[in-house]
């Protein structure tokens, strides 16, 4: 079949592998895809935010609330480099992100002409950014080239790809790439000798407990894992990007706090899809050896090494494998529910002491439906939120990933609001946060977006402020001047309202689940106490807080 131009053949390729929305600002070297697009416009959704680096934020939010990929498209150089936080983000939270950007002129990559949005080597960047990433080498290898990217997408361990295409191959004339493949290479299956030997070890342990992180946290995955976990009775302890994995109301679903508690107790430890390494130093999220055996299981083989120290390391799909695993395990009830039960109360208990920040999380939480999506951002209330935030259901919850890019939240709220199809959306943000993309309330109302935004306002960078005061007794460059965010709402057309209690906020999140469009709310709040002494496995070097009641598992089991 003829294909009149290559940018007919890249928008017949997005189409044929199911991408029905696509982020995207358009710009001169995208001219001949985007009349293309505008060709096939009832059978793929455009979305143009007000940043190029809310493209990549929109399509990472999309697929962690749809479990679809999400796809952007921006010009070259410039536009290229403003999507990278966007990239960053997605490639930390393990995001299927279609990455497009036109080059330059082929006849002028690499040569330094100064051409129009050319930077050194974009090809560089992109490699940085994305876990494969490739140059179309001619008009006629755009289609076999889209192939290979979205078989890539497909296999192994989620993270974005990367294709660029010199510009001028968009308006050449080209015809269909007959050398195409389609379908990604199947993950092959564990030796069973293997998934044996770490059943073997899971058998003999007088008290296992599983870690599971986000590459287990899908549908599958989530119920592979939930099989495992009831056949034996044993605490499943999430990671931020695992929450909703296991709901949280199953007796042995515990946030990271709880499992301090058991961990404490733990002498094999089974870690499912996550890297189960501390955000700020290279050690393990829990002390390798020391009477304890780990069996590791993951798609990505670089996870399993050093400074982890795997007994047994199972390389491949947690869904596929988690049902093979449970095969050869002993049924029996390592937890008792009631000590189970305990372990949460005394987590809650230590949670609940933190304050107003438990009582905000606490009425979102009864304010929104179960499949609600949550989208934490780096702020004061968000930091709680972590731990303190019951999660129900799989792509419910979604957090800033060990990228940490402040800002985030409120762009990739906006594509979560796309992928969700019509469930709301509820986006916590400080104001220094928001002001990253405070521009994006365009985007939320020109396409009505079911987006609830809130914006926790204490007039600072908080947490900064909070570190600087602890650790040096004064406090440089933080104080914000902010705009009348009644005023701002206002001008863009979003309905707007501003309280000072959770039960107020509340009230306003459980009124905006009916509503139709974004709505913003402001909260005002003053200086909190900490909660990082409760955040993580281990408690964070320098993070203090009162001592920890005495753990309810001593002498229990």
């Amino acid at each position: 079949m003829t294909i009149k131009t290559g940018g007919h053949a890249l928008v017949e390729n997005l189409i044929q592998h199911g991408i029905k929305d696509l982020f995207l600002i358009p710009g001169i070297q995208l001219d001949w895809a985007v009349d293309a697009l505008r060709q096939r416009s009832s059978e793929i959704n455009l979305f143009v935010p007000r940043h190029e680096q809310t493209t990549t934020y929109m399509a990472d939010g999309y697929f962690r609330a749809s479990g679809q990929i999400g796809a952007a498209m921006v010009v070259p150089g410039p536009g290229a480099l403003n999507t990278g936080a966007g990239l960053a983000t997605a490639y930390a939270s393990n995001s299927k992100v279609l990455f497009v950007t036109p080059q330059i002129h082929s006849k002028g990559v690499g040569k330094g002409y100064g051409l129009l949005h050319e930077i050194k080597d974009q090809t560089g960047f992109v490699a940085g950014l994305t876990k494969w990433n490739a140059m179309v080498e001619s008009a006629d290898h755009i289609a076999s080239t889209m192939d290979a990217a979205f078989a890539q997408l497909n296999t192994g361990r989620p993270r974005p790809v990367g294709v660029e295409i010199p510009h001028d191959y968009l308006q050449t004339p080209v015809e269909q790439d007959n050398e195409r493949s389609t379908h990604p290479a199947p993950v092959p299956l564990v030796d069973e000798k293997l998934i044996q030997a770490a059943a073997a070890l899971i058998n003999g342990a007088r008290f296992p407990v599983i870690y599971a992180g986000g590459g287990v946290n899908n549908p599958a995955g989530a119920a592979g894992l939930r099989v495992l976990a009831e056949k034996i009775g044993a605490a499943v302890v999430a990671s931020d990007n695992g929450r909703g994995a296991l709901t949280d109301r199953h007796p042995l679903s515990m946030n990271s706090l709880a499992g301090r508690a058991v961990f404490q107790h733990a002498d094999v430890i089974v870690v499912v899809g996550s890297r189960f390494i501390d955000a700020m130093t290279p050690t393990a999220s829990w002390p390798q050896g020391e009477g304890v055996r780990f069996v590791y299981l993951n798609i990505d083989p670089a996870d399993v090494t050093p400074p982890r120290m795997p007994d047994v390391a199972l390389i491949g799909d947690a869904a596929q494998e988690l049902p093979r695993l449970a095969e050869f395990l002993k049924k029996r009830a390592v937890l008792k529910e009631s000590d189970a039960l305990a372990v949460k109360r005394w987590a809650q208990a230590q949670i609940d002491s933190i304050s107003p920040q438990a009582d905000y999380v606490n009425a979102l939480r009864k304010a929104m439906p179960d499949d609600a999506i949550f989208v934490n951002e780096l702020t004061q209330i968000g930091y709680l939120a972590r731990i303190a935030f019951p999660v129900y259901q799989p792509h419910t919850y979604i957090g800033p990933g060990y990228q940490g890019t402040l800002g985030y939240g409120f762009p990739v709220a906006l594509g979560a609001a796309v992928g969700g199809c019509g469930r709301r959306v509820v986006s916590v943000t400080g104001d220094g946060g928001f002001g990253w993309n405070l521009q994006e309330l365009a985007t939320a109302k020109r396409y009505e977006l079911p987006v609830t935004l809130i914006v926790f306002n204490d007039g600072h960078y908080g947490n900064v402020r909070a570190i600087q005061r602890r650790e040096f007794g004064a406090e440089v460059a933080v104080e914000l001047s902010n705009p009348d965010f009644r005023l701002l709402a206002q001008a863009f057309g979003v309905p707007f309202e501003q309280v000072e209690t959770p039960e107020a906020l509340g009230a306003l999140v459980e009124q905006s689940m009916n509503t139709r469009g974004p709505v913003m709310i402001e909260v005002k709040i003053g200086v909190v106490p900490s909660p990082w002494h409760l955040l993580r496995l281990q408690p964070m070097k320098g993070m203090t807080g009162p001592a920890a009641p005495a753990n309810p598992l001593d002498g229990a089991i």
